[in-house]
């Protein structure tokens, strides 16, 4: 299989950081055509429209509400996360 280009630098940076015990780099390139690529935007684009404004950006607490109005649903509290 040969190689991609580029691929000799992402070789040379991912081999130090394996001796280091760090983490490796897997490139996985992506198809050039695949059907299931963009297939979500078509489903999610009316809620789009209808939250969005293109005059001027939203606020967090705006877009929740209006996301939350739209889709008739409640706002539930974030899940907490545990940062490391």
């Amino acid at each position: 299989m040969a190689r991609q280009p580029g691929r000799a630098g992402l070789d040379q940076g991912t081999q130090p950081a394996r001796q280091a015990g760090g983490c490796r780099l897997v490139v996985c390139p992506m198809p050039v055509k695949s059907p299931w690529r963009n297939r979500i935007e078509p489903k999610w684009v009316h809620g789009k429209r209808a939250i969005a404004e293109p005059d001027r950006k939203l606020s967090v607490a705006e877009l929740k509400h209006r996301i939350c109005t739209y889709y008739d649903c409640e706002l539930l509290e974030p899940i907490a996360q545990k940062v490391a």
